[in-house]
């Protein structure tokens, strides 16, 4: 295996569940039922994907552009006063991986401004020889296209990949883009299908550090 390549919202950082708040909490302002339903149907997909999923359920005339601005100022302005909520175990693992001359890159459904800005905030950016984002693509996860490219852009073939994944959508990305799908689960927890299509589940990243060491001989 030559590369690892990490999803960003819900495993380098905690913000899966800050977004979905945010959504749920605009929702009850604007007087929208059944937010916390719809969200999880969102969680790995790119904007483009996540507004068809909105507006299938409340309508084609809702105005989702504006429902994202405002969950995007609840959301910044959460971090701007609690910080960015980093995962255990996240430099430690990089620090690992890159010394153990594994290439790095991130493929996140995220737009790329919002996904840079987090990387520099927790001072990770430079570990990363690429970065995929959502908005590079026309379709995100669960179809492979996001992680093909970030394969394709590391030079390395999927086969000789790991991807670290917390979500379905991800680890259907990563498996049907012939990669090795690790789930570390988030907020939605590993069903049958999770457990057939990847290649191991770990309740954090300690146990994908030590699990990438024994695999590859390297301590």
């Amino acid at each position: 295996m030559k590369a690892v390549v990490f999803d960003m919202d819900g495993v380098l950082f905690d913000t899966e569940r800050l977004c979905m708040e945010s959504w749920i909490a605009v929702a009850r302002q604007e007087g929208l039922a059944d937010m916390e339903k719809i969200f999880p149907q969102c969680i790995g997909r790119n904007a483009n994907d996540s507004k068809q999923i909105v507006l299938g359920a409340y309508g084609q005339d809702f105005d989702y552009d504006a429902f994202r601005k405002k969950t995007s100022r609840w959301f910044r302005d959460y971090i701007k006063k609690n910080g960015l909520p980093v995962m255990a175990g996240v430099n430690e693992i990089l620090d690992w991986v890159k010394e153990a001359g594994f290439l790095i890159g991130l493929a996140s459904s995220t737009r790329r401004s919002s996904v840079t800005e987090h990387l520099e905030q927790a001072g990770i950016l430079p570990y990363f020889q690429t970065l995929v984002t959502g908005d590079m693509v026309e379709h995100s996860k669960p179809l492979p296209d996001i992680y093909l490219m970030a394969c394709r852009k590391l030079g390395v073939d999927p086969r000789e990949a790991y991807a670290i994944e917390d979500s379905p959508n991800g680890i259907r990305s990563a498996h049907a883009a012939g990669m090795c799908p690790i789930m570390v689960p988030d907020l939605l927890k590993p069903d049958e299908e999770m457990e057939r299509l990847s290649y191991r589940i770990f309740q954090n990243l300690g146990e994908v550090m030590e699990f990438l060491k024994q695999e590859s001989g390297k301590d």
